[in-house]
């Protein structure tokens, strides 16, 4: 639930964005997709700093911490006036978002590490793919029932119950005698720790290239569904389709990531994305694309690229954070930091070329995973 907090607070906008771009940006409607991106910055700024008070303070006050200046974010968002102090709150919001995102990783590696962390991971990531089922949903009954303002409301409400939650049932699992006392210095060195180990580094670009592939397709994904195929009104049953679709992805991988290992299967799931994705681009650049064919065709690669998530993302995690258990709420935070502000970096200008068809999409999407396959294939050695 606590790294849900990111998909709740993404995908509940998603059939909200019409209504604010015609509220707060009609001459620039596809401005509206920042409302998503303004929330991943800010979530990656927040990593940096989340993961290191963890190591000094605790993870739960860390995680608590986060969790009220995400509401009061939240609460912000609600009463603001303008798409540019919506954005602000939105950045505001995803760097509180941060403590429940990130530190839940550490407090994960606390307690496993290697191909066992991998295992837990899935689980995460399977709750992580049940959530965007729901959000959309949720977000298209709340502005039915209200209006889309009121969609921050909800958000204040699922961080109160799940802060209830933890509060009562989870026990703190960094004891004081392993905490790390707060100096810019130790800071410094444990950082340039991470960057002397290649298989850091070359997880941090791939989780970046990956998320960026995942957060271009979020931003697009409403309008492709209104201006491409005219199904704008149905959009959150799809979106909930895809989702739960997807969750054989994390299911799958663990049940086999402890026989055949984090970089066989991640290496092996982007050369099947990437190459549903040039077969797609073929197809559609060719004109062979039958119109009856085109909507089923562009939701099993939907399915196909959030599958690709729980795959990917908890091994590439559990690939960085091997050998930095030490300082697994330092490491987190910096590999959190990097891939999300990259990631965003790599979003925005392909979720900006939306041009009402998924060319697009798919070309950006390409480019991405092509350079994510090429980094786990030929810049990591074998274990």
């Amino acid at each position: 639930m606590l790294f849900a907090t990111i998909a709740i607070s993404i995908d509940a906008m998603l059939p909200a964005l019409p209504d604010i771009a015609a509220a707060l940006s009609p001459e620039a409607p596809n401005a509206a997709q920042l409302v998503v991106t303004s929330f991943v910055l800010g979530m990656g700024i927040g990593t940096l700093f989340a993961g290191p008070l963890s190591d000094t303070f605790g993870r739960k006050r860390v995680i608590m911490l986060g969790s009220a200046v995400y509401a009061m974010a939240a609460l912000a968002c609600y009463f603001a006036p303008s798409l540019e102090l919506l954005l602000a709150a939105r950045v505001v919001q995803g760097i509180g978002s941060a403590a429940p995102r990130t530190v839940s990783i550490a407090m994960v590696r606390d307690m496993f590490s290697g191909r066992e962390m991998a295992r837990i991971l899935s689980f995460v990531m399977m709750i992580f793919t049940i959530i965007p089922a729901i959000a959309p949903l949720m977000g298209q009954g709340i502005i039915a029932l209200a209006d889309w303002h009121a969609i921050f409301l909800a958000y204040i409400a699922f961080s109160a119950i799940t802060m209830l939650w933890l509060g009562l049932r989870q026990p703190e699992t960094l004891p004081a005698t392993a905490r790390r006392p707060l100096h810019v210095a130790s800071l410094w060195l444990a950082t340039k720790e991470l960057g002397r180990h290649r298989v850091i580094v070359i997880s941090t670009l791939v989780q970046a290239l990956t998320l960026g592939a995942l957060f271009a397709t979020l931003s697009s994904m409403h309008g492709i569904f209104e201006a491409r195929f005219d199904r704008a009104e149905t959009f959150p049953l799809w979106f909930a389709f895809i989702a739960v679709g997807s969750m054989s992805g994390s299911l799958l991988n663990s049940r086999i990531v402890m026989t055949l290992g984090m970089r066989r299967v991640i290496t092996v799931t982007f050369a099947a994305q990437l190459g549903l994705t040039l077969l797609c681009l073929l197809v559609i650049a060719t004109g062979q694309m039958p119109e009856f064919l085109a909507f089923p065709a562009h939701l099993l690669w939907s399915i196909g690229l959030f599958s690709m998530m729980g795959l990917t993302m908890g091994n590439l995690n559990a690939l960085a954070m091997e050998p930095v258990g030490h300082i697994a709420g330092l490491a987190a935070s910096v590999i959190s930091c990097l891939a999300t502000v990259g990631s965003v970096l790599l979003a925005i200008p392909v979720g900006l070329a939306f041009n009402g068809t998924v060319f697009p999409l798919l070309a950006g999407v390409s480019v991405l995973l092509a350079a994510a396959l090429a980094l786990m294939r030929f810049g990591l050695r074998p274990a």
